[in-house]
């Protein structure tokens, strides 16, 4: 794995035309087919076909660590809202969980859904499970190595209700509960990435995650969509923090 990049898999990809079949199927509204015809021209969709990663959203991940290092053998992996397990995926490869190079430390990945989750080697999925459920936390500090996490990864979101003020504060609670979790959970010196949307609350959980953390930033991977309002907070060396209400 030494050396790879998340670039090629998908750079290559980027200049090829994909085509939508010309005729529709019946039963489709017009904002299914313009969803269908954009997916099928994604060039992260056909290179996480191409890479066997179960959905583009590994290319953000794949590109965050790449940038900053969030990911390295021998390290202790939370990854909450998991399914499919894109995610875990490139955890598993990033902290050789499953142990493919003989050479380097051999790191541990739990990964944390409502949905299942199909098994993957390496991983460890606690599925169904909610990760703010106080029963499932008192399972992921029981199944984490020494019962602490070196990261905490959150690509989860809860179901859009299409309001988009109340699916941004709804998504900022979700991040603060798992930022409740890290005084138990997480190893001092560890890091957080959380997805968000942009919105009134973000400043909230900046301020949380600037007083528990050394570091902060704010991270638009390129597999996220320009349209989109999907932001990632990246926090690292934590030092410690107290549990705040949500």
């Amino acid at each position: 794995l030494a050396g790879w990049s998340w670039k090629p898999a998908w750079a290559s990809l980027r200049l090829q035309r994909f085509h939508t079949a010309g005729r529709c199927r019946k039963g489709r509204t017009a904002a299914e087919h313009l969803w269908l015809a954009r997916h099928l021209k994604d060039p992260f969709v056909k290179a996480s076909k191409v890479e066997s990663y179960r959905c583009r959203s590994a290319f953000k991940l794949l590109e965050m660590n790449e940038r900053h290092r969030i990911l390295r053998p021998g390290l202790r992996v939370l990854d909450c809202g998991a399914a499919p397990g894109a995610w875990s995926q490139v955890a598993v490869q990033r902290v050789n969980a499953a142990g493919t190079d003989a050479t380097a430390p051999v790191g541990f990945v739990l990964g944390v859904d409502l949905l299942h989750i199909l098994p993957l080697e390496g991983a460890t999925f606690l599925c169904p499970a909610d990760v703010t459920d106080p029963r499932t936390f008192q399972r992921i500090r029981d199944l984490l190595p020494g019962g602490k996490a070196d990261v905490i990864l959150s690509d989860m979101a809860p179901n859009a209700t299409g309001i988009r003020g109340l699916d941004h504060d709804r998504l900022i609670s979700l991040c603060l509960s798992l930022l409740d979790m890290a005084p138990d959970v997480l190893h001092p010196g560890g890091a957080f990435l959380c997805k968000i949307w942009a919105g009134s609350q973000s400043h909230r959980l900046q301020k949380r995650l600037t007083e528990a953390f050394q570091n902060t930033r704010t991270v638009k991977p390129a597999a996220s969509r320009k349209e989109s309002s999907e932001l990632y907070l990246l926090a690292t060396r934590y030092q410690g923090g107290r549990r705040g209400a949500l």
